[in-house]
């Protein structure tokens, strides 16, 4: 009991970490891409040149996306110790299907974002029809890279390939396991089925078996 108790504290004391630092995080990338703050890690290369396409090419779209990711895990985690405890169907279903409805969530992100994207870089490169004219072909391009469409194009890439992602993490981890406990819950099922079956088979084989004494008995000498 001690040991389930000291465990549990150690999780709990690790998530708290990993949640405050990811916390952290977010708010400092938050704070970047919109020029609160200016953070440089210039003696890092591979981590500033990251830093920028993130910014460039996800913006704040990375933070719904990192959500629902964060979810998805927490889901996908949860639906594996589950299947450990041998638990109820209605149970697993429904942990499943929120782990489906995460996986479906991304996807959404990246459809949604791509809109929001598309939007802003028309309004930001052709708000001004005049100017637009003026300006010439290469300007307009310009203008729609600056407004965001370089954020609608990947966010299109990221939640269609994060989302087929997840669903084949899913399949591989839990797929096999997941088949094996309904197979299981349907034979249960069908087990239960065919002893109730053969109880009210017992029973009207029974209850004939009195019936046709009752009736000897009064047929009697």
């Amino acid at each position: 009991m001690k040991q389930l108790k000291d465990r549990g504290f150690f999780n709990g004391l690790i998530l708290g970490m990993a949640l405050s630092f990811i916390t952290a995080l977010v708010a400092l990338y938050l704070l970047t891409v919109l020029e609160v703050i200016s953070v440089s890690v210039i003696d890092v290369p591979r981590i500033q040149v990251l830093f920028d396409w993130s910014r460039r090419n996800l913006g704040l779209s990375i933070v719904p996306f990192g959500i629902a990711l964060g979810l998805y895990i927490h889901s996908l985690h949860a639906l594996q110790q589950r299947l450990d405890d041998n638990p109820p169907q209605d149970e697993i279903s429904q942990l499943e299907h929120l782990n489906d409805v995460w996986t479906s969530l991304f996807f959404g992100i990246g459809v949604i974002w791509t809109a929001i994207g598309m939007r802003s870089a028309l309004l930001y490169a052709l708000g001004d029809p005049d100017a637009a004219t003026q300006a010439g072909a290469s300007a307009v391009l310009q203008r729609l890279v600056e407004g965001g469409i370089l954020t609608a194009l990947t966010t299109t890439i990221v939640g269609g390939i994060g989302g087929y992602m997840m669903r084949i993490i899913k399949s591989s981890l839990l797929g096999t396991r997941l088949s094996r406990f309904y197979e299981e819950q349907e034979q249960d099922h069908a087990s239960r089925v065919e002893s109730l079956l053969c109880d009210i088979r017992d029973s009207v084989d029974a209850a004939g078996t009195r019936g046709r004494r009752a009736y000897v008995l009064q047929e009697g000498p």
